[in-house]
């Protein structure tokens, strides 16, 4: 549906970046069309996705939570049980495979939720190289559990002081970063967004999601579900999701972004649903920015979905209305973190929790014939600070 003219998804995606990273750029998209044609690299990584990271993940029948909502079936496609607790592994996984195959030693990343940083500083540690992740002061004291994590696995972990300190800020670092090391480092971008080939590149390696959940559900069901939903940060868990569906015309896709406080109120990181179109980190796409420009600070509960912009094939998604894009606030989500964890003994992160908001909104409104998937794209342990504290 989607096949990019050299990085483009209709208007959007392209590299805006500087002159010293084309080459890099170019290096990585050859690499990577050689590797996905290498019957070798497949089987390796085939390998890698069973015996490290835990795949295939389970599809999972929410129904008590069904029940909850009115008798609808609920699935969950269990990313929280990939090896580190989300579904960043599958894509950093796949893109340290492709440093090795390149020779570069060295691994970069950003951060926010942390989740990321940690499934690169996992595959790092994996395959011996180097690893740094950066991360906002703001983010760290958020995710401190994680800081942990990556320190132990080995990673230096680079404190972003600047901004916002936050994602956005995180991610402009490790591009200065790359700026300077481009011959001995690769920069594993952690979501859908950042200059052509990551749209692709990390979509292909995420849509191992949609592919599974797909196949599953018609083996348990017999049919394809009514609606998949999918929380939106970046990006890469929704479009990995949505993939597999977006020649099936009846399903409806849904992307579900951070409201915050309420997109009205200013204090959100919706960008699809309240933003325009601009460049920020080597992609055009919508973003959130004033009448001049600049990149307005944004604000979500959850640090995973707490940037500026989003994918470029979302927006293409967006404006093409083949998947509708809907914001849900941090309430709306604490309040289904918790109705999660006590009715299914599964605690989510509070990301997906977003998701699970909507697919509620939707159980109603089908009723008890309705079918519903949602993507579950991380487990809550890292969560738990920032739900009890919030007010």
């Amino acid at each position: 549906m989607s096949h990019p003219v050299r990085g483009r998804f209709g208007p959007f995606g392209g590299q805006y970046v500087p002159e010293t990273l084309m080459g890099a750029l170019e290096e990585l998209e050859g690499l990577w069309h050689e590797a996905k044609a290498d019957p070798q690299f497949q089987l390796e990584l085939a390998g890698h996705r069973h015996a490290f990271v835990g795949r295939p993940t389970p599809l999972y029948a929410a129904t008590r939570l069904g029940e909850h909502f009115g008798g609808a079936h609920i699935h969950l496609k269990r990313e929280d049980l990939c090896h580190t607790g989300a579904h960043k592994l599958n894509n950093a996984l796949g893109q340290a495979l492709l440093a090795l195959r390149m020779g570069k030693k060295r691994l970069i990343a950003e951060t926010g939720a942390g989740q990321h940083g940690v499934a690169v500083a996992t595959v790092a540690a994996r395959f011996g190289l180097e690893c740094t992740v950066y991360m906002g002061t703001e983010d760290m004291h958020r995710q401190s559990m994680n800081v942990r994590r990556m320190k132990l696995l080995n990673a230096e972990v680079c404190e972003v002081t600047t901004g916002t300190r936050t994602l956005k800020d995180a991610t402009s670092e490790a591009i200065r970063d790359w700026v300077t090391n481009v011959g001995t480092t690769h920069y594993i971008i952690g979501s859908v967004v950042g200059p052509h080939p990551y749209p692709e590149l990390v979509r292909d390696l995420q849509r191992v999601i949609g592919d599974e959940a797909r196949e599953q559900y018609l083996q348990a069901d017999g049919k394809l579900p009514d609606a998949v939903i999918a929380c939106v940060g970046g990006g890469s868990n929704a479009i990995g999701m949505f993939t597999a569906f977006l020649e099936d015309r009846d399903v409806t896709l849904i992307g579900v972004e951070a409201g915050g406080s309420g997109v009205k109120s200013g204090k959100h990181a919706a960008s699809l649903v309240g933003g325009r179109p601009g460049v920020l980190h080597g992609t055009y796409s919508y973003l959130l920015q004033d009448g001049d420009g600049q990149i307005l600070p944004t604000h979500s509960i959850s640090a995973g979905l707490d940037y500026p912009g989003v994918g470029p094939e979302h927006a293409f998604l967006r404006d093409t209305e083949r998947v509708e894009y809907v914001a849900v606030t941090d309430k709306d989500a604490v309040a289904a973190f918790k109705l999660c964890t006590r009715l299914e003994g599964i605690m989510p992160a509070l990301e997906p929790s977003h998701a699970l908001h909507h697919a509620g909104v939707l159980a109603r409104q089908f009723g008890p014939g309705g079918r519903i998937l949602v993507c579950l794209s991380g487990r809550g342990d890292k969560d738990m600070d920032s739900v009890e504290s919030y007010e």
